[in-house]
């Protein structure tokens, strides 16, 4: 049988919050550990990227142009809504892979107005060694909650997103 659970920095920072119903009080508690967590995964990330001299937002790129599928290629208008970033985010980010040579700009042969990303071969395996290690990283970080709890999460999750943001196909 398993013992009363660990208390976490949380609970004692909770302790301190008296002036709230019990649903406010789940809510800010779930709150501050979302966020916690969210904070946690990002930093260690950062620090095992940083040993292949790469930005997660530079990933997040490559992994959408990746994702496209061969030709690995994506318009600047579908990397905005993929990224969620203003179009000059995007014309930034791509502006500094593009110094790297992980990817290139074109004109769409179909549509001269449009501009096509694309990941070079030299972007292609650079997503591939890192894309390992990430993954890699987030299973360790994940690894406090058994794979049927980090499923329950989630679908807890997903709904608590289109809540936010609405469904994917909306």
């Amino acid at each position: 049988m398993a013992g009363p659970e660990r208390r976490d920095r949380v609970d004692v920072l909770m302790e301190q919050i008296t002036t709230r119903t019990e649903d406010e009080f789940t809510a800010k508690s779930l709150s501050f550990r979302l966020r916690r967590v969210a904070h946690r995964l990002e930093t260690e990330l950062r620090r095992e990227l940083s040993a292949f001299g790469i930005e997660l937002w530079e990933l997040e790129l490559l992994g959408a142009l990746k994702r496209a599928g061969p030709p690995y290629r994506l318009s600047a208008g579908a990397l905005l809504d993929t990224m969620r970033v203003t179009s000059g985010g995007v014309t930034k980010r791509v502006a500094g892979l593009e110094r790297k040579g992980w990817v290139r700009r074109d004109v769409d042969p179909r549509d001269r107005r449009q501009i096509l990303v694309s990941l070079t071969e030299t972007g292609l395996r650079r997503a591939r060694e890192v894309f390992d290690t990430k993954t890699d990283t987030e299973t360790k970080l994940l690894s406090g909650l058994a794979p049927a709890a980090q499923r329950r999460l989630n679908e807890d999750l997903r709904r608590l997103l289109v809540h936010f943001e609405g469904g994917a196909d909306d």
